[in-house]
């Protein structure tokens, strides 16, 4: 049996053991994303590695798997991935004020981190604070594009490492794609998924490569110094949502009516933002940022009740998207 299909029976036998009733066929085609046939096979595998597993038939006449105590399962641990996994997630919790996830996720993750060795926890807590830098991302919920889970796989050995990585990529003014080698510094999730990379041309810009336009990914096994001055959630405040132009960045000036002012004062706009309540009860919001057609499409759900002050160009792109003229997709 290879490394990836132990790997793989393991993990089947994790979610047996874990799940009250056990899994199924279907269970196994979903999370291995294979077909039935192979399904079929793993299920046999799980069958003959761990005697005591229990196989029920229900009255759909599907069969269900489980496991019952399995010595290895109940002092297997963690790995640092799924403690980085769970620090992501109460990250983003606190970013939507969900304080009793909050709370529950730091006990989970407490207990987890005193049930193991010295050595083991502080490799966990290292290899997390890295995928925090790595992942200080501007997350918006609602429609996005899907981001391959292979690619981020990778970027996640790349960013412990650190290590750079090869792409075959094909940007906008590119005629047909081509490779590039670049040292990657985090990942940014909007609609549009990006990474923020530096260049390996002498340049050594630090850059922004959408996930949709990559075809191909590998990590080179060659290993690079991180800048010590880039910040990756100072990177992300130059951007309203995803996209960043240096030619759109500068101050933003927006007014609520006083009828949309309430709802107004308690939206997060940007990090940076600076609120300012008038006379006449309307509501000022200022901050620097990129991105004019996503501020566009944020700012057209307002109706009539907000004003682009500035800059003007964001004005005239706001009436074209309430006119629906506007040629860029999502």
């Amino acid at each position: 049996m290879s490394f990836a299909k132990a790997q793989d029976l393991f993990r089947l036998a994790e979610m047996a053991k874990a799940r009250y009733r056990g899994v199924t066929l279907r269970d196994i085609m979903e999370e291995f994303a294979v077909n039935e046939r192979t399904a079929r096979r793993m299920a046999r595998a799980l069958e003959d590695v761990f005697p005591r597993i229990d196989v029920v038939t229900d009255g759909e006449r599907r069969r269900w798997w489980s496991l019952r105590d399995v010595d290895y399962i109940r002092h297997r641990g963690f790995r640092d991935s799924e403690i980085a996994a769970l620090d992501l997630a109460i990250r983003r919790a606190e970013r939507d004020g969900a304080a009793n996830e909050v709370k529950s996720l730091t006990e989970m993750r407490d207990r987890l981190l005193a049930s193991a060795s010295q050595p083991q926890a502080r490799s966990a807590e290292v290899s997390s604070e890295v995928m925090l830098e790595a992942n200080g991302f501007a997350c918006r919920p609602g429609p996005a594009s899907q981001a391959s889970p292979h690619y981020l796989k990778l970027l996640f050995e790349a960013f412990i490492a650190p290590m750079s990585i090869r792409m075959t990529y094909r940007s906008a003014r590119d005629d047909a794609p081509r490779e590039r080698v670049v040292e990657p510094y985090g990942v940014i999730l909007g609609t549009r998924h990006y990474l923020v990379a530096r260049d390996t041309t002498p340049e050594r810009r630090i850059r922004q490569y959408r996930f949709d336009r990559i075809s191909d990914m590998a990590v080179t096994g060659q290993g690079f110094v991180r800048d010590p001055d880039f910040c990756i959630n100072a990177h992300c405040a130059q951007s309203f949502g995803s996209f960043f132009s240096e030619a759109e960045h500068g101050p933003v000036r927006w007014r609520f009516a006083p009828s949309a002012a309430p709802v107004a004062r308690d939206f997060r706009f940007h990090p940076n933002q600076v609120m300012t309540e008038t006379p006449d009860g309307s509501l000022l919001v200022e901050f620097s940022a990129s991105g004019w057609v996503e501020m566009a499409w944020h700012l057209v759900s307002w109706g009539r009740a907000v004003e682009v002050l500035e800059p003007p160009e964001l004005r005239v792109i706001l009436e074209r998207v309430r006119r629906g003229n506007v040629d860029v997709l999502p």
